[in-house]
């Protein structure tokens, strides 16, 4: 449980693991890999976190949506593991799309929000391959999505 007590000691309260809206599992075990399905920027009042990073959104409103779609991801987590986090072996992957600028160049300093928050909560089990993708549009109009791969014990 003492990925539980991050928690606790980071004073982080996760959202609820949403179900999908779509024609796919929010998440998929196959052995000892466990996928999340891409998880979008929502606020911690559930509000969609929208707008083109670059424009109407700096690269700081980009980091702090991209560690609202960590939250989402370790609820996700959370739920697959029928509520026990300390199924989690390591975080494998993550990889985050960013609703950007052309111009802006920034991605993977948006996608630290998630990777730092991954980090803060599972440690050295936290570090993690990555990808920063930019994209000129995300599905409902939000900033971000990242979906992530971890290893189980």
């Amino acid at each position: 449980m003492k990925y539980e007590n991050k928690l606790k000691e980071l004073n982080i309260t996760l959202p609820d693991a949403k179900a999908p809206v779509g024609n796919y599992v929010a998440t998929k075990i196959s052995g000892k890999m466990l996928f999340i399905s891409g998880q979008i920027s929502i606020d911690e009042n559930g509000q969609l976190i929208k707008g083109k990073i670059g424009k109407e959104l700096n690269t700081e409103a980009g980091y702090n949506a991209a560690k609202r779609c960590a939250l989402s991801i370790i609820a996700q987590v959370k739920k697959a593991c029928d509520n026990d986090l300390s199924k989690i072996k390591s975080c494998i992957k993550l990889t985050g799309f960013v609703n950007s600028t052309e111009d802006f160049i920034d991605q993977p300093k948006v996608l630290n929000g998630a990777s730092d928050l991954i980090a803060s909560i599972f440690g050295e089990n936290g570090m993690h391959t990555r990808a920063a993708i930019s994209t000129n549009s995300l599905p409902l109009g939000v900033s971000v999505e990242v979906d992530a791969i971890f290893e189980l014990n």
